[in-house]
């Protein structure tokens, strides 16, 4: 595995700040805004879009767009919340970019859709690779792999950066897994991805060294070191004068 230490990072590039650069870009339709404050809706994506240096006007537009006392998420914060608001976790994460991945179809794939959204959350609930919502499949091209007409494994599109697609909710059924279907619609995806010309990125746990192996092997690269958080505003929402 990669040392952490060692990703490169490139200046003012729209994978710093991902969900920013999707919601003022291909996914603005999606797009909840206060000041400069940006969301997805929270039955699309917990995703967010704070400044990259919030002041006490974003940290309020925030309390005021999530509602007293919610939990938000902040991906990618690294810096101190303000009196009143309680942080209630903390993760350090990574992200990966393509640099070689042998893409390709998959043909034991098929294309998911809203009415398959109840068997996806099914999957989610026992496989746990991350938040996925009842209108996540919104987000863009989702593929799954049944057996006997049950779906055992999917992966799909969720954040989308100008030039620039996420690979998400990767998982297969623990009864099925050691069959590298995972994989394969990790490369299936990734081919749909790069035929539109644009270039596939995940973000996973630093923690998840399976996975961090699984990818480098595909042919991922490590871009940079991240954080995930999340937040409880505060009970009592006040004015910023």
């Amino acid at each position: 595995m990669s040392e952490l230490g060692t990703a490169r990072v490139d200046a003012a590039h729209v994978l710093d700040n991902p969900a920013l650069a999707a919601l003022t870009g291909p996914h603005a339709h999606f797009a909840e805004r206060r000041g400069r404050v940006l969301r997805y809706p929270v039955d699309v994506s917990p995703w967010l879009a704070l400044p990259e240096d919030p002041a006490p006007d974003d940290w309020a537009d925030l309390a005021a767009l999530a509602g007293p006392g919610a939990e938000v998420p902040l991906p990618g914060f690294r810096g101190e919340v303000p009196q009143g608001w309680e942080v209630t976790f903390r993760m350090e994460g990574v992200q990966f970019v393509d640099d070689g991945l042998a893409a390709a179809p998959e043909p034991e794939a098929v294309r998911l859709g809203p009415a398959d959204v109840p068997e996806i959350l099914d999957l989610i609930d026992r496989t746990r690779p991350g938040p996925f919502l009842p209108r996540t499949i919104e987000m863009g091209t989702y593929l799954g792999i049944r057996r006997d007409g049950a779906l055992v494994a999917m992966a799909g599109e969720r954040l989308h950066p100008p030039g620039w697609t996420e690979i998400s909710a990767v998982c297969t059924d623990p009864a099925f897994r050691g069959e590298g279907l995972a994989t394969r619609l990790i490369l299936a995806v990734a081919h749909g991805i790069r035929e539109r010309g644009e270039t596939p990125f995940l973000h996973t746990s630093a923690r998840n060294t399976d996975a961090i192996r699984l990818y480098e092997a595909l042919g991922f690269r490590l871009r940079r070191t991240t954080a995930f958080a999340a937040a409880r505003a505060p009970e009592r929402l006040v004015a910023v004068s």
